[in-house]
């Protein structure tokens, strides 16, 4: 791989895209390299945790524009998101390990949507988010139409997608599009120590806690609760969930296993 830096340590995948001349925004080969190392992140039992991140200044910048400005070589919409986006999105929603985004940088257009669609999102203060699609005539894709709303609400998201304005890590922490932002000085290692604790949770049950937050996207009330009923039974049949028990009657620190 040359677009993507990839590393397991210690139950943690780490997932860097790798372009940061172009502020590690997307062409085929990086976006085919991602899908790659998701599917060996999902079905590798050593990986508990999955940690995604940018390298350089950007966090990514979306579509490399360069790959689709020839009129007669370019990569169509329908190969583009069939064959590039959606799948990746498909994958970070399918996983069932948690999977941290830490935004570095800037987040445009699709990399936004990507770090949107993730488990835990934290952004480096100096970081910022935009809705770029209509700067160029585009409509949102990524699951960005999906995800957006459900996280700020319809009248918010509406009003971002269509006059495309920069967000900031802290205008975005706030409105509740992330989860929080961090110091730019020591970002990464702060962003991935959340990733390092959710490696030794229980994450079995973490796993069962992503399907039921699916589920609810479509959901009525009574099919949610007895989805959570079901989960509740398979989470209270793992061995995490007896590790956990028993050391907090023996009052000791639970040594979860993903199982």
């Amino acid at each position: 791989m040359q677009n993507i830096l990839f590393t397991i340590t210690d139950g943690v995948a780490t997932i860097r895209l790798n372009r940061p001349s172009v502020f590690n925004s997307f062409n085929r080969a990086m976006a085919l390299e991602l899908q790659a190392v998701l599917d060996e992140c999902n079905h590798d039992h050593s990986v508990r945790a999955i940690y995604l991140t940018g390298e350089g200044k950007a966090f990514c910048a979306g579509q490399d524009l360069q790959e689709v400005s020839d009129p007669d070589n370019s990569p169509s919409f329908k190969t583009i998101l069939g064959e590039h986006y959606n799948p990746i999105i498909e994958r970070l929603r399918s996983i069932e390990k948690p999977i941290v985004c830490g935004v570095n940088g800037v987040a445009a257009g699709a990399g936004a949507n990507i770090a949107l669609a993730c488990d835990v999102v934290v952004a480096a203060e100096s970081a910022s988010f935009i809705q770029a699609f209509s700067k160029i005539g585009l409509v949102p894709d990524s699951g960005g139409t999906y995800f957006l709303p459900r996280l700020i609400g319809f009248a918010k998201a509406s009003a971002l997608m269509m006059l495309g304005e920069k967000v900031s890590a802290t205008d975005a922490a706030a409105m509740g599009m992330i989860y929080k932002t961090l110091p730019t000085e020591g970002f990464d290692g702060a962003a991935l120590a959340i990733a390092q604790q959710l490696a030794q949770m229980p994450t079995k049950g973490l796993g069962y806690t992503k399907r039921l937050l699916n589920m609810s996207f479509e959901n009525i009330l009574s099919e949610q609760l007895e989805a959570e009923d079901k989960y509740q039974t398979l989470a209270g049949g793992t061995a995490d969930y007896r590790e956990g028990v028993t050391a907090f009657l023996e009052k000791r620190k639970p040594v979860f296993k993903g199982e």
